[in-house]
């Protein structure tokens, strides 16, 4: 609910703080006194058009704040969507309006725009007169607030079509997508096949370049790798004197000696050793050498192979692993495409079983919604029958939503009404007294109120054309819904007045520079007295002051 208003240099208003409680605050004031700058002020905070003409004369800017306690819980979520702190429930909404025409929105304390702003007010408050924030007014809305009325049944349903709703748009994507890709498969299969059979006659092994890399190298070098080879050969074995030969001379030296010296038959141990690994080596090298072919054409085919395998890296991944991986998925996407019709016909059969469940959830809905309707109908047109609408028609028209499915069902509902007898049933959204308007709203508020999340409604010219007893109804009405809802009404009707809990008389004061409004709470006693002057005028008198103190009693 909102809890407190300030407003400072906006249009005749200089500073003002208006405290708000539940219930039923009713505002009253003497005609020209600025009772609507109030609503005004509010409708600016909860996020209308700024116009530069409300800034004050004189002043660079207008400032509005309302402080709103008990967030409703839509208010709370879609805050924290936005990354908005709340703090024990408590939203503080500030809107500054300057002359140049720039307008600046503030949710506790966070820069915000002015289309979320008029989102997030559409969850806290609802203002009638003025034609702001009408939830009425908008047929969008129309199918939510029916819903409301018998949720427990409705809403159950509702979220069964939602669900199959939004799977067979899955699946109707997935159909669409395997469809239009189906004209190019032929041409994507012919060049993935030829891809695939480029890779499979390459038979690449992993690191199979690294070794023809290795094998161009030698057969570059063959010839200097044999003459090499030939002359350590006949160096350590085949020449005379050979290196074996020295070390065998070397050898006999040490065998001599050995049995007189341990540190020398240690040391012929080890000579022994490398004496004989010299002649393996020899030998290996030998082999080696006579293994060393000069065919051309093997090197050729080496070359040849390697090039073939680095156009295939350049094309396919950069790697004969990479290349390799490429054709797993390219036999893998092929798979797929040679199964396309395949998968085409499972698609379709999953979605004609989906579209069939969401067809009866639909049709489900639809009976429950027109169910609803007629009962809702009755209830709104003995509503609107107390409410002094003794010749009105309310009806609740369905229609075919042009866009078929979606997931609110195939329903599209619009509420029209005619407040006089012979007139045509209308849209509520081109009914032109903003007083009807608000005892339209008033009628569904007493039936749909419980259901709703709004917590605060803001009435403004509620009592257009009526008076009498079709005042005390309405003031009656407004008590009632007060009981669950915030109520913040500017009336200038006594039996309404007499209905407030909590009452506020806005007085203008001029003096020799300026005129300017001010909104005073009122006493009990200044409550009967705000109710005779609107009963006798200026002059008060004890026959009025007596009405007016019998009008306060009959409304408790």
């Amino acid at each position: 609910m909102i809890s407190h208003l300030h407003v400072k240099d906006f249009a005749i208003i200089n500073e003002m703080n208006i405290d708000f409680h539940s219930g039923l605050n009713i505002i009253t004031g003497e005609t020209g006194a600025g009772k609507s700058i109030i609503i005004e002020a509010v409708s600016l905070a909860l996020g209308s058009r700024a116009d530069t003409a409300f800034v004050r004369s004189g002043k660079d800017k207008a400032v509005i704040e309302l402080v709103i306690e008990d967030c409703p819980p839509s208010a709370s979520a879609l805050l924290s969507e936005n990354d908005i702190p709340v703090e024990e429930g408590q939203i503080i909404i500030r809107r500054e309006i300057s002359v140049s025409g720039k307008s600046i929105c503030r949710v506790n304390n966070q820069i915000v725009s002015v289309s979320f702003l008029n989102t997030l007010c559409k969850k806290l408050a609802d203002i009638h007169g003025q034609y702001d924030h009408q939830s009425l007014l908008d047929p969008e809305l129309h199918i939510t607030l029916l819903d409301l009325y018998n949720s427990s049944e409705i809403l159950p349903i509702k979220a069964l079509a939602e669900k199959s709703y939004l799977e067979y748009r899955k699946l109707s994507g997935e159909l669409k997508s395997l469809i239009s890709s189906a004209s190019d498969n032929q041409r994507k299969r012919d060049f993935m096949a030829f891809e695939l059979n480029e890779i499979v006659q390459a038979k690449l092994s992993p690191g199979e370049d690294t070794a023809l890399e290795e094998e161009i190298l030698s057969l570059q070098n063959s010839e200097k790798i044999y003459g090499n080879l030939s002359i350590a050969y006949e160096t350590i074995y085949g020449a005379s004197p050979s290196v074996l030969e020295a070390l065998a001379k070397v050898q006999n030296q040490l065998q001599e000696i050995s049995p007189y010296s341990k540190p020398v038959a240690g040391l012929l141990s080890e000579f022994d050793d490398a004496y004989y690994k010299l002649e393996d080596i020899s030998r290996e090298i030998r082999n080696i050498r006579e293994d060393i072919t000069f065919e051309p054409d093997q090197l050729d085919a080496a070359i040849s192979r390697l090039d073939t395998i680095d156009k295939l890296k350049s094309k396919y991944g950069g790697s004969i692993e990479k290349i390799l991986s490429y054709r797993e998925q390219l036999e893998k996407d092929l798979s797929v495409m040679e199964n396309i019709d395949e998968a085409k016909e499972t698609l379709t059969q999953k979605l004609s079983v989906c579209e069939e469940q969401l067809k009866q959830a639909c049709e489900e809905l639809s009976a429950l919604r027109k169910k609803s309707a007629l009962e809702l109908q009755h209830q709104i047109k003995e509503q609107l029958l107390e409410l002094s609408f003794n010749s009105s028609e309310f009806e609740i028209r369905f229609s075919e939503n042009p866009a078929g499915y979606t997931a609110n069902g195939t329903d599209m509902v619009e509420f029209l009404i005619s407040t006089n007898r012979g007139e045509p049933l209308k849209p509520l959204a081109k009914i032109a007294s903003g007083g009807e308007m608000s005892r339209i709203m008033l009628a569904f508020k007493k039936i749909i109120g419980d259901y709703d999340d709004i917590s605060t409604m803001i009435f403004d010219e509620i009592d257009a054309g009526i008076s009498g007893i079709a005042a005390s109804i309405v003031g009656k009405k407004l008590k009632e819904i007060a009981e669950k809802h915030q109520i913040i009404c500017i009336t200038h009707l006594p039996q309404i007045t007499a209905c407030g809990s909590h009452n506020y008389k806005i007085v203008k004061h001029s003096d020799e520079n300026s005129t300017y409004t001010t909104v005073v709470p009122l006493s009990e006693e200044e409550k009967v007295q705000e109710i005779a002057r609107l009963l006798g005028g200026l002059n008060v008198t004890k026959s009025t002051l007596k009405s007016a103190e019998e009008l306060v009693q009959a409304s408790k």
